[in-house]
């Protein structure tokens, strides 16, 4: 399975078929591909497309499948965040660096962040794939800007998600971010969301 050539792939603002702007409000789908080098298997990635509903609905049959795929809203981008939204999305910067170091020992905090995420609705969950071991990939979608998040689910215990939030906790600090993480306390992501989640 592939994750850890994964980073933070943003939204497109064209259609990777006609390369044709979307429109504010208009509807459009994102789709992963697994990507392989014929000349080095080993050497596999995602790779995100976005394409517009009319040229989605007419991808010719002979296309590669996606490894997963789902519809969404465009939204045009927005000016630049106040202070007080930084504030509030703390805990999302503390996702992105984490998913940017890409260190396999903070999996764990990375999965807790995106489940605070999801309950602030910064993050909406699209989909989920089976993985190795006892584990899943949660795919998100953020609610604002459109990027893909990429989120192993551990499967933790009570007991361990509850040393993990403390640790995510430490390193965002203060009071409100134990609230924050409170909320999410002993539960894990439904498997539905409001999202359409459609895959082949």
């Amino acid at each position: 399975m592939i994750t850890q050539d994964w980073k933070i792939k943003a939204r497109s603002h064209v259609c990777h078929e006609s390369g044709r702007h979307f429109e504010d409000g208009e509807n459009f789908y994102t789709a992963l591909f697994e990507i392989t080098d014929d000349e080095d298997e080993d050497d596999a990635h995602f790779e995100r497309r976005d394409y517009s509903a009319e040229a989605w609905e007419t991808r010719p049959e002979d296309q590669p499948s996606p490894f997963s795929f789902w519809r969404s809203v465009y939204e045009a981008p927005e000016p630049a965040a106040t202070t007080e939204v930084v504030e509030k999305e703390s805990a999302e910067s503390l996702l992105r660096r984490l998913i940017e170091e890409d260190d396999a020992t903070t999996e764990n905090a990375r999965f807790i962040l995106a489940v605070m995420l999801e309950r602030k609705k910064i993050l909406v969950e699209t989909d989920v794939k089976d993985a190795e071991g006892e584990s899943c990939l949660r795919f998100y979608e953020h609610a604002k800007s459109g990027e893909v998040f990429i989120i192993r689910d551990p499967q933790l215990r009570l007991d361990e998600v509850e040393a993990v939030q403390a640790e995510v906790v430490a390193q965002l600090g203060g009071e409100s971010a134990a609230k924050d993480s409170d909320s999410g306390s002993g539960q894990q992501p439904d498997d539905t969301n409001d999202e359409e989640r459609m895959n082949e």
